[in-house]
C-alpha cells in the first residue's frame, strides 16, 4: 500500500511521520488487494487546530474523511478510526451485494454460451388461479395494469389465459388439456 503525506504550515518530526505511517499501515488488513491501494494523508496546523484529511483509493473504493482536534496524534487516531469504519461498511456492502447476486451455477453456465443473446427469466411470480368465468376474467384484466390474466375457467375446469389485444378487444387462450 502506498502512503503519501502532505504537511501544510508545519514541519513534522520523524516520530510523527513514523507514527502516522504505522497507524495507517493497519488499513491493509481490511483490503483485498493492498498492493494496489493508496492513502493520501494531508496534515495541517492552523493556530491551535490540528487537522487531518485522509483519502483512500483501493479495490474500486474511494473513501475520504476529515478530522480536527487540539493534538496531531489524536487527530491521526480519530481520522484512522473514521476511515476504518467507512472501509468496513463499504466491504460489508460489497459482500452483501455478492451474496444477493450470485453468479451463474456451473450447469447454467454450460447451458448458455456467452455469445448467446437469448432472453433470460428475471422474475418469477407464483400464484393460484382463481375459479371464474371468462367475463369476470376480462373485467379483472381491465381493472389491472397487466396485459394478461391467468385464471381457472369454472365452465371448463381448465387453466385459461385472457389477454388484451392491440385493437382493444380481448383474446382467450384455452390449452384444451
Amino acid at each position: 500500500m502506498e502512503i503519501k503525506f502532505n504537511f501544510k504550515s508545519f514541519d513534522p518530526s520523524e516520530h510523527l511521520k513514523n507514527y502516522a505511517a504505522t497507524r495507517f499501515g493497519k488499513l491493509e488488513k481490511h483490503l483485498r488487494n493492498p498492493e494496489n491501494a493508496s492513502v493520501r494523508i494531508n496534515l495541517e496546523v492552523e493556530k491551535f487546530r490540528q487537522m487531518a484529511e485522509v483519502v483512500l483509493d483501493a479495490d474500486s473504493i474511494h473513501l475520504s474523511t476529515q478530522e480536527e482536534t487540539d493534538d496531531m496524534y489524536s487527530t491521526i487516531d480519530a481520522a484512522l478510526d473514521k476511515i476504518e469504519k467507512q472501509l468496513k461498511k463499504a466491504r460489508d456492502k460489497q459482500k452483501e451485494k455478492r451474496r444477493s447476486n450470485p453468479g451463474p451455477t456451473p450447469a447454467a453456465a454450460a447451458e448458455t454460451s456467452p455469445e448467446s443473446d437469448a432472453p433470460s427469466v428475471v422474475l418469477t411470480d407464483m400464484f393460484e388461479p382463481k375459479p371464474m368465468d371468462v367475463e369476470e376474467a376480462v373485467i379483472r384484466l381491465q381493472k389491472s395494469d397487466y396485459d394478461f390474466l391467468v385464471f381457472f375457467n369454472a365452465a371448463t375446469n381448465r387453466v385459461n389465459v385472457v389477454y388484451a389485444r392491440k385493437n382493444g378487444d380481448f383474446g382467450l387462450i384455452d390449452p384444451g388439456m
